[in-house]
């Protein structure tokens, strides 16, 4: 495959097909002037091996050249980019085996250092005479103006008033110039054909889209920041279009194929447990039962992710999916990350269904126990035997366990449904693993649930194959949390005060540390240290337990045990007490270091206060966080909303992290992004469901469907419907 090269070759391609994205994939870079051997191998090395990958290694900036900064105009301590040229360049060795490069620049306007250590490179990339795009942080030395480590692009003699800047590699020795040039290039030889655009014209008219030639140029070639915005929001729709069709079609062919049980939800057992609360269903438990029980009735699997914040009731929604499936006579799973969580599931879910009787299936008149079970790498020889043969028979109605549940020799007699707690903390291995335990015959329904709140528009990207429920509404009598950042020592002193204070109230404390032992890495207080010198110190005469990682599982309950049963006053403890611990009479949940912490993260910690009915406090402690760690401990401190907390966790780190394993693609969201593109997630979804709804396997939409398997892959989709 080539692109048009000649004058006298455009009349024979203009009455040939439209380029499509697979031709462009079929196209080498090399086929582009200027791209040999040497060159082809620095853009393999960015992952650019195709003429495709050329076209959609998008600009990273733009510069308008009529309306850029000049040196004079730049201010101490703030962040700016301007364009200049480079009048000398210094080398310099320092001790050991560092270096440094002074470069100085000017404009017309005035002259500037930068400043770059342990970037020897620099000096061969820079010369007198070079124009430069830099961008970095102003700061005065010696009374003169300088950027340290600045990001500093070649844009060469442009004369264009937009100026695109590509990203670009030192090591590589890639340019912005040439990826230019070679960009360019590309684009001019496909004028004759023009680019094919496989996106129905209604669907661009609705939601105002430019076409796809005109966008490709536009985001390369834009006349000015205005053409760029509109070429940018058609893209964005054909990232975001492309991956919802794949995860609908995935999902809908995965419900065609596989065969559930289609469970009796008549029955009376989940409003005889529901009854035996003590306490109302919120609107929000009521209506995601009534979502998981339809489902349960239909016959085909469920896939649904359960997503609540701390406290908003997700067991009493898990333990309905169960005792739905065991009143049809199927059995039910909960499959916990760790034995701490797996025993605090079996104590609560036991206390829950404390003399719930069950409807005999072999008498009208009859009823049985309920019979729950534990099953961890814990339980006793003995005790593990006869529990498989339980489950094996089933006898057992609900087995609560770890990874221990999915070993050989575990075996059910008809698994109905499984709920997978905190599903990110497995692998998707383990998931299906467990999934696998049901009958050849017909799989089970599938529960996952979180309490790590997703924001919509990353549910519907990253849980786009999976229906999603979420419990917005929180039990009546949840103690607020107060929340605190003490700044100083005198503030930090008060802490331990007040945990000595809530311990002479018949009160109990945690201390979390985000180390097991000292590191000369990380500048963080180790949890044994801590320990110590709580033990001597702030918290001494007090009854303080340890808890971490490394501990056994057995010595970890053990620990667990007597906090529970309020032996110990403070426990400090690493994150292993991140999820589900439950202990009302604890009010004080003290974090270490917490700027070592994510949002998410501390936000489940705070979690495990507030679980009764007295008011309890977090207190963070990191006095010298900066930057995104002190936006972070602020937003925690402002807000109790695990939702809100989720918003502002993706304007503040990306949606890089929190997809995850799911842009594993280079072609998978180049531009899109969850949060500027929030309205384009919401109507690609919407797009792409009724598109299927009305051409199932896109047959009438050929080209949009090659253009789908060939930009994601299956591998991707595979791993998405297996999580």
């Amino acid at each position: 495959m080539t692109l048009s090269s000649s004058v006298g070759a455009d009349q024979e391609v203009a009455s040939r097909p439209a380029l499509t994205m697979a031709d462009f994939h079929k196209m080498d870079v090399e086929v582009l002037g200027g791209v040999g051997t040497a060159k082809a191998k620095a853009l393999a090395s960015v992952d650019v091996e195709s003429v495709l990958d050329l076209l959609t290694y998008y600009p990273r900036r733009y510069i308008d050249r009529t309306n850029r900064a000049a040196i004079s105009d730049l201010e101490d301590g703030v962040e700016a980019m301007v364009m200049a040229q480079v009048d000398s360049v210094f080398s310099k060795k320092l001790r050991g085996s560092r270096t440094m490069v002074r470069v100085t620049v000017s404009d017309d306007t005035g002259r500037l250092g930068l400043i770059f250590f342990n970037q020897p490179w620099r000096d061969r990339q820079l010369s007198q005479g070079q124009e430069v795009v830099v961008f970095g942080k102003l700061d005065r030395y010696r009374g003169q103006y300088q950027m340290t480590n600045p990001i500093v692009d070649l844009v060469g003699d442009e004369t264009g008033r937009i100026v695109p800047v590509y990203p670009q590699s030192g090591k590589a020795g890639l340019q912005t110039r040439e990826i230019r040039r070679w960009v360019d290039e590309a684009l001019r030889r496909s004028e004759s054909r023009g680019i094919s655009d496989p996106v129905p014209e209604s669907l661009r008219q609705y939601h105002n889209l430019i076409g796809r030639h005109e966008a490709i140029d536009g985001i390369h070639r834009p006349e000015s920041m205005d053409a760029q915005y509109t070429a940018r929001n058609r893209l964005v729709f054909d990232e975001l279009l492309r991956l919802q069709l794949k995860l609908i079609m995935r999902k809908r062919a995965v419900e065609r194929a596989a065969v559930g049980i289609s469970h009796d939800t008549s029955g009376e057992l989940v409003e005889r447990f529901t009854s035996s609360l003590g306490f109302p269903l919120t609107g929000a438990q009521r209506r995601v039962i009534g979502e998981v029980t339809a489902d349960m009735a239909r016959p085909v699997p469920m896939h649904r992710l359960l997503q609540g914040d701390v406290g908003a009731g997700k067991t009493v929604v898990a333990v309905a999916a169960m005792l739905t499936a065991v009143q049809g006579g199927h059995q039910g799973a909960l499959m916990a990350p760790t034995e701490v969580l797996a025993t605090q599931h079996y104590l609560g879910v036991s206390s829950l269904l404390d003399d719930l009787a069950v409807p005999a299936s072999d008498s009208l008149l009859a009823e049985r126990p309920l019979r729950v079970a534990l099953l961890t790498n814990q339980t006793p020889g003995a005790e593990r035997t006869r529990l498989h043969g339980s489950l094996a028979s089933g006898e057992t109605d609900i087995v609560i366990g770890t990874h221990a549940l999915i070993q050989e020799g575990v075996d059910f007699a008809s698994l109905g449904m499984v709920v997978v707690d905190e599903q990110h903390r497995f692998g998707v291995e383990q998931r299906a693993a467990l999934r696998a335990k049901g009958s050849q015959a017909a799989s089970p329904d599938v529960l996952v649930m979180t309490a790590t709140p997703i924001p919509r528009t990353a549910a519907m990207t990253v849980y786009g194959d999976l229906d999603v429920s979420t419990l917005d509404e929180m039990p009546p009598g949840r103690t607020p949390i107060a929340t605190r950042w003490p700044r100083t020592a005198a503030e930090e002193a008060e802490v331990w005060e007040q945990v000595r204070a809530e311990v002479g109230r018949g009160r109990q404390a945690y201390v979390v540390c985000p180390l097991i032992e000292e590191s000369d890495t990380i500048e963080a207080r180790s949890v044994t240290e801590t320990y110590e010198r709580l033990q001597a110190e702030e918290l001494a005469g007090l009854r303080i337990g340890l808890l971490h990682g490394q501990l056994t599982p057995a010595e970890k309950e053990s620990v667990m045990a007597l906090f529970r049963g309020g032996a110990i006053d403070v426990l400090v403890a690493t994150t292993v007490i991140e999820v589900g611990v439950d202990v009302p009479n604890a009010t004080v949940m003290v974090i270490v270091d917490a700027d070592r912490f994510g949002i998410a993260q501390l936000h489940q910690l705070r979690g495990r206060v507030g679980r009764g009915d007295q008011e309890s406090t977090c207190c963070l402690l990191a006095a010298d966080a900066v930057g995104i760690a002190a936006e972070r401990l602020r937003a925690l401190v402002e807000t109790t909303d695990g939702f809100e907390l989720a918003e502002a966790d993706l304007e503040l780190r990306g949606e890089g992290t929190i997809l995850g394993e799911r842009q594993k693609g280079r072609n998978d969201l180049q531009l899109a992004s969850l949060r500027q593109d929030k309205e384009w997630v919401v109507g690609a979804r919407q797009a792409a469901g009724e598109m299927l709804d009305e051409d199932p396997d896109l047959q009438r939409h050929s080209e949009l469907r090659a253009e789908v398997e060939l930009l994601l892959g299956d591998d991707d989709a595979d791993y998405l419907m297996k999580s």
